[in-house]
Order: structure tokens, then sequence, then C-alpha cells
């Protein structure tokens, strides 16, 4: 089975008085508006990155409480530990904070699990050893689901502040601060923050509080100064975690790239130096594809220590030798997903064979790092919700990627009473079961996805296409028209137009036969570009030189060996007959 063919909405036109109301091109216009725009007030304010309210920190529930124990703790000379996750979002917010305090002048140390020996979240284990040596724990990314593990800390004699952007469970935990934006009580425009935009926003608080303290080790000028050198791991936690990219976090993230471009940390300018990155052209994308991975190559096939040394080390040559270490880490990341994906291949196949709703793959020879990879990968190939398990002899670590209609999370919530732990988004989730009860965890799980798709009937993605347009119009004005738009991601993606019956001059299959390259025009006067169509290879045979087709692609720079192209991004194609 091949990817499942596109749905095409063809988003409706703006109002003219709407695409007159600002000086600016139409295309660019009717972008803004299937976003969500409707003034010439707005449209200005989003361009110049002044769309959001610059928040009060303290307007997130328990804020207050978590800044007064925190600078206790500081006047104390309590040591603080602040406990992280393994992702790229976990290890930018574990580094955040981190910096933030010691900047405070906290004494301060970062425990982040490793992912294979203790999973995700909490566990009892590291919290003794912690209890050791510290009074406060602050975990960054995780901490939700853990209630047991948050009293069992509390029972030590340390004091717990949660913060976590995850779906929230029956029952807080009991800690003595929980910030979480997806709590009922938390203003909405909190909501969509990653991670490290939560612990930005607590770094934030805390910092501020300790310049007004009577012995400070910091004033008030120096704040600004850490709160701005504190977002480039904000911008590549939001980003990473796949965040919408809209209001808060969209103007976080667009000062976190200036901050990103511009930024002196040895260990980001050598892992942008190895990931071909140049200082100034980082992006969100660039995130995306080139920084992210590698960060969340250190957590998934060794240890994140390993990423988070290098994020906070002030040495050029650490950095460069922990780089290198990541990028091996990254091509195995690779290799290993490209197997496990194979091996995915035939389960999920006899399984859409007998109409199944949701896939699941399990077996011994995944390794956990890669499952939350791999089904990604088919959902995306497959469009239905894909879970991905590799099995233990006493437990087995899983990872669920979903589609728009099923809500992965709440149907892991459903299931909880078969559950180690679980946690995650309504799209993306992560669990341990016990190997015992695995099979009755996928009976009920199937059981819950025929229920909530079984009437939906052909499951395909949609295509939300922002604007039709002539080939004749595409060139690199469009392009830094469409540039204002960043940083581009999640809810707010780079725009998406349609040219019908455009012509191919030749098309072939590159990357080992994975993915479409494409040459075409509209006709004999109109411009020749490239296109790429990736994970498509296998349309190269099908497309005789001079066929016409339909074609939907974001418009993006290409640049090779120093030179730059305009080239289409193609995301889907339809053959004109």
């Amino acid at each position: 089975m091949t990817a499942p063919k596109r749905n095409w909405v063809i988003q409706e036109r703006a109002p003219q008085p709407f695409l007159d109301g600002a000086p600016e091109h139409p295309l660019l216009m009717q972008a803004l508006y299937n976003r969500g725009l409707r003034s010439a007030e707005e449209v200005t304010a989003f361009l110049q990155g002044e769309d959001a309210v610059k928040e009060n920190p303290y307007r997130l529930p328990d804020m207050a409480r978590a800044v007064t124990r925190l600078l206790r703790a500081i006047a104390d000379e309590e040591t603080i530990c602040v406990y992280g996750d393994f992702d790229a979002d976990g290890v930018s917010a574990t580094a955040l904070l981190t910096s933030a305090l010691q900047a405070a002048g906290a004494k301060t140390g970062a425990y982040i699990p490793d992912r294979v020996d203790e999973g995700y979240g909490l566990n009892r284990e590291a919290i003794a050893h912690i209890a050791e040596k510290a009074r406060v724990m602050v975990t960054v990314d995780c901490g939700m689901r853990s209630v047991d593990e948050v009293a069992y800390a509390q029972s030590l004699g340390m004091d717990v502040i949660v913060t976590d952007h995850h779906s929230i469970g029956p029952a807080l935990p009991p800690a003595i601060a929980v910030i979480n934006p997806r709590r009922s009580d938390c203003p909405p425009t909190f909501d969509q923050l990653a991670g490290a935009g939560v612990a930005y926003r607590l770094a934030q608080a805390v910092l501020r509080a300790a310049a007004q303290q009577e012995e400070r080790v910091i004033d008030a000028t120096a704040v600004e100064e850490v709160e701005q050198s504190l977002l480039d791991f904000v911008a590549i936690g939001t980003v990473a975690d796949m965040m919408p990219l809209l209001g808060e976090n969209r103007s976080l993230v667009r000062r976190g790239l200036q901050q990103l471009n511009r930024t002196d940390r040895p260990g980001l300018l050598a892992l942008m130096h190895q990931a071909g990155l140049r200082p100034g052209t980082v992006d969100a994308t660039a995130i995306a594809f080139r920084l992210g991975p590698r960060i969340n190559a250190a957590g998934r096939l060794a240890h994140a220590s390993l990423a988070y040394r290098l994020l906070r080390t002030e040495d050029p040559t650490e950095a460069y030798t922990l780089t290198v270490e990541l990028e091996a880490l990254n091509q195995q990341r690779r290799s290993l997903t490209e197997d496990a994906e194979d091996l995915a291949t035939t389960q999920v196949e006899t399984q859409l064979a007998q109409g199944a709703p949701l896939v699941l793959v399990r077996s011994p020879e995944i390794v956990s790092g890669v499952v939350g990879l791999v089904a990604g990968r088919l959902v995306e190939r497959y469009y239905r919700p894909a879970v991905v398990v590799e099995e233990g002899d006493e437990e087995c670590r899983g990872s669920a990627r979903s589609i728009e209609e099923f809500d992965i999370s709440r149907a892991l919530d459903e299931l909880s009473h078969l559950l180690v732990r679980h946690g995650g988004h309504s799209r993306a989730a992560g669990f341990t079961v016990e190997t015992a009860e695995l099979s009755r965890f996928e009976r009920e799980l199937r059981a819950i996805a025929e229920r909530e798709l079984g009437d939906l009937g052909d499951l395909r993605p949609t295509l939300y296409v922002d604007a039709e347009a002539t080939l004749d119009e595409i060139n690199w004005g469009l392009l830094e028209q469409f540039a204002r738009l960043e940083p581009t991601g999640h809810d707010n993606p780079a725009p998406l137009l349609l040219s019908r019956g455009v012509r191919v001059r030749e098309a072939r299959a590159v990357g080992g036969g994975k993915h479409l390259k494409l040459i075409v025009d509209s006709g004999p006067s109109s411009p020749v570009l490239d296109g790429i169509a990736f994970r498509a290879g296998e349309l190269a045979h099908t497309l005789a030189e001079g066929s016409l087709i339909d074609i939907v692609y974001e418009l993006q720079a290409n640049e090779w060996q120093g030179r730059q192209r305009l080239q289409l991004n193609v995301a889907d194609i339809h053959p004109v007959v």
C-alpha cells in the first residue's frame, strides 16, 4: 500500500476589501487571511512580530508559590535539582532552567533519566538518589502523571515543583506548585507553550524576583541580558517538540531565532557547523530537520546528558568532541529507523488488508529510541494512528502518533489501568506496559480505534491549499514575501500553493529511489522550475515527459555548492486526465 491520496481543500478567497486593506502582495494577504487575520492592523502587527502580548509569568497558576520556594532555597544555599526529559524540548528546558537558577545565585544541578533503563518521567530510584543531595526538585517537560512519585519525593523531605505542558490526568501531583499551561485555571494565551516555554516563564519570574532581593547576585540590567540569552533554548525546544507557532510561541521563537543566529554558545556553534548551517541562516525548518534530530539522537541511543553537556559547555574543544559523538549517533539513528520501518511494513500491510483503523507494530528488534520516529513515518505513509512497541522480557515501551480524527492521549487515558505510565498530547504520546498485558492492551486499543474511527469511512489526509497560482507568479520576490510569515511550522505552516496543468520536462527518482526530482514549466514562455517530492520516488516511472500534472507545493530556496535556486517542495501530485 502506497501513501494515501490526499484531499485538496482550497481555502476560501479573502474578501476584496481585506486584500486591498494593506499594501502587501495579494498571495501573502490571502495566506494571512487563511491564518485568521481580518484587519490591516492585525496584518501589520503579525508581520512586525507584535501579534502576541508579552505575558506576565505570574499569570500562570502556582508561579508565586514556586518562586517563593526557590528564592528561599537560594537564600539558604539549598541544592536545587532540575529533573528533565530526554528529548530536545526536555534537554533544552533543563539547560535553560539550570542556567537561569545559577544566574540567580542558586546551587543547582540537573538530572535526566535514561530512556532505556528508566523511561519517561519520574522514577523512585532516581528520586531517592536526588534526595541525598537536594532539598528542592523542579521538573521540566515531565511530572504531570507522576502523582505517586511526587508524593514519594515529598516523603523523603524534598519539596517538588512540577513544570510541564503535557496533558493532565485525573489528579494534579501533590507538589508545592504545579505549573502547566493546560490547567483549566490557566489563561488560554499560555496553552500551547512547550516544556522549554514553561521553564522560560519560571526562569523569568525567578530572575526578576531575585533582582529585587536585598542580598542579590543579579541586578535588573543583568536579568534582561540573561532572559534574552535563554531564548535560543526556547526556540529549539518549541520547534523540536512541534508546538504551534502562533501567538506567544511565535513571538518567543521569532526572538529565539534572532538569539540563536548570533549565539556565542560553543555547543550551538559547533552543532550548527556539524549540521551544515551558518549563523544567520538558521530558521525553524533548520531546527526541525537539522538541529533537533541531532540533539534528540543522544537520548534515543545513548544518554541525553551528552546533549545537555553540549548546550551548557563553554569549552569549544569539548563542544567539537560532543558534536562528533552526536553526529555518529544521528547516523546510527537514521539506519536503525530505516531498518525498523522495513520490519514494520509487513505487519502494517497485513493489518490494513484486514481493514484495521489503527496499526500496531511490536517487536523486540525495534529499539525504544526510534519507536516514535517509526510511528510518525507510518502515520505519514498510511494516515492511520500508529503505535510502535519495543517488546521486552518484563516491560514494553511504546510510542504512538495519531491523526486529526483520533486523540491518542485520551485513548491511553482510557487504558491507564493496563499501563505502568503514560503521557503526551492528542497527536503524540508514549507509554510503558508490562509484557504480560501487551496483548490485552493491543485488543482494547484497537477496540477504541474501531469505536472512534469505524464510521468515518476512507481516512485520507487533507492538504489545505492557501491559493492557486501560475508558475509565472513564482519568483524570488514571492519567496521573500512568504518569508515574512516566519517562523513557520505547526498551525502557521509555510503557504501551500496549487498550480494546475504544469508540464513535466523531467521526472526521475533520487535518494536511492525514495524521492522524486522534477523539472517543470507551464509552456514555452514560462519559467522552468525544479521540484522535489519526498517519499514519492515510485512516481518517476509514471510521469512521462510532456505529461500534465496539478501540483500542490511550498516555495523554497535550495542551496547547493554555494548556489541558490528556487525549488518547489511538492506535497502532492494529481495527473491531468
